[in-house]
């Protein structure tokens, strides 16, 4: 049965106490969000300055795939994370108007210093960020303007779960803020309703998992894919084996890290062409024996595809739209795989190996 992120037990100190309930709180937290972007930006004047913009999006680990997420539902965006925006700069300012920073704490080194380079090599360019804490050293490196989301998408797990949902939500929203904000209380409402039974089966599937992991998207919900494999590998310690990929790309090589019990985790295209490619793969994986082939689909869509379904939240919507609410499927999957092999969600890696924040990064000074 799965445990009531609403209820405070006592537990053991080595207990998971924050993962399931930052999972379980995202709907409740969607809605301020698109309160917080709206208020935002309309105080910054946000809808004049990126109409037309080239706008360039960043952050690093969970966050570069959440700015990956939303350039791909932003016509002249693109994704670029800081760990490759701090060491080659020039190269990726070309042409850009707008820098949008993602963080959940804005302590990475990395985040700080990406925008005092940018400012010094393009003191033209507007910088922006949005962020799940708004005293950290992004808040307060000097942008042009500050998105603060609520400070209960600053979850206190190392792993990012409700922080990514959200940053990418506040994204979307202005990427495509009249698309995005017409469906976040219906999805919000829909995923609360949906998620014990999401939980269920994640918890149920756990059971299936041998050894190594596939997951398989389509543009544009790449940033999702990538997201999703994070997720699992950062719960498990790296425990599985994960590759992400995409379906056509699937069979130029990666197929054949696909074994017979491998689990295959797809996320199904609400877009009729990318499905019809999509279930070519999958026939095509069926075919070969290859694979145990798990669904994030409408189950009724999708009845005799799929060895087992998880019961997708949005699965009509723009694909464009989906990651920030399809995301809790990898979540709950990475949270219960956690638990079965006897780690803790809350801190997969005891010994320091990875970090709510990340350590060891020098800044070395640039050439300009």
């Amino acid at each position: 049965m799965s445990q009531d992120p609403g209820v405070t037990t006592t537990a053991p100190t080595d207990a998971p106490l924050h993962t399931l309930q930052e999972i379980f709180g995202q709907p409740l937290l969607w809605p301020t969000t698109l309160a917080n972007v709206r208020s935002s930006s309309e105080r910054l004047s946000l809808p004049v300055k990126l109409q037309d913009a080239r706008v360039l999006l960043t952050g690093a680990g969970t966050s570069a795939y959440a700015a990956s997420a939303v350039a791909l539902a932003w016509p002249r965006a693109f994704a670029v994370p800081t760990t490759d925006l701090l060491i080659d700069t020039e190269r990726y300012l070309a042409g850009v108007d707008v820098v949008i920073s993602l963080a959940r704490s804005g302590d990475s080194p990395e985040s700080a210093a990406v925008v005092e380079r940018v400012r010094a090599l393009r003191p033209d360019i507007l910088q922006l960020a949005i962020v799940c804490n708004e005293h950290g050293a992004l808040s307060r490196a000097g942008v042009d303007g500050l998105i603060a989301l609520d400070p209960r998408t600053n979850d206190r797990s190392l792993v990012m779960t409700s922080a990514f949902s959200n940053l990418v939500l506040a994204g979307l929203l202005l990427a495509q803020p009249d698309a995005a904000s017409s469906t976040v209380n219906e999805f919000s409402l829909h995923t609360s309703a949906l998620l014990p039974e999401i939980d269920r089966a994640c918890h149920h599937l756990t059971a299936r998992i041998r050894d190594r992991i596939v997951v398989l998207s389509s543009s544009p919900l790449l940033g999702w894919a990538s997201e999703a494999g994070l997720k699992i590998l950062e719960m498990t310690a790296g425990r599985f084996p994960i590759l992400t990929e995409t379906y056509l790309g699937l069979r130029h090589g990666p197929m054949s890290f696909v074994k017979p019990d491998t689990l295959v985790l797809c996320l199904l295209s609400s877009d009729p062409v990318r499905r019809a490619y999509e279930v070519d793969l999958i026939d095509e994986l069926r075919q070969k024996k290859l694979g145990y082939r798990v669904g994030i689909a409408d189950p009724v869509a999708a009845n005799g595809l799929f060895d087992e379904i998880i019961p997708a939240i949005a699965p009509q919507a723009d694909d464009a739209l989906r990651t920030p609410y399809e995301i809790v499927a990898a979540q709950l999957l990475g949270y219960h795989l956690s638990l079965s092999i006897g780690l803790n969600p809350d801190n997969p890696s005891p010994s320091g190996v990875i970090n709510r924040v990340v350590q060891g990064v020098r800044i070395h000074p640039a050439r300009l």
